[in-house]
């Protein structure tokens, strides 16, 4: 699953084909309402900083997280 961690706003302007909307502080707050421990999960924001601290975090609490280098913006120009 491919989750985009940018606010709705973002999201609507343009996103990661398949990807899903949770936007930072809803994940972050409330991971056991979107995330399952044993599924793998790809996060992304526009540059890859902000998703790189939410997956450090969802993995200290035992979900498998893996963090798109670069973000959207560097997918967009490849």
């Amino acid at each position: 699953m491919i989750i985009d961690i940018r606010d709705r706003l973002q999201f609507q302007k343009g996103h990661i084909e398949g990807a899903v909307s949770i936007p930072f502080y809803d994940l972050y707050l409330f991971p056991q309402k979107y995330l399952e421990k044993g599924k793998k999960y790809t996060l992304y924001c526009n540059s890859g900083s902000q998703s790189k601290v939410l997956v450090s975090y969802l993995n200290q609490l035992g979900y498998s997280c893996v963090n798109l280098e670069g973000g959207y913006s560097k997918h967009l120009f490849q």
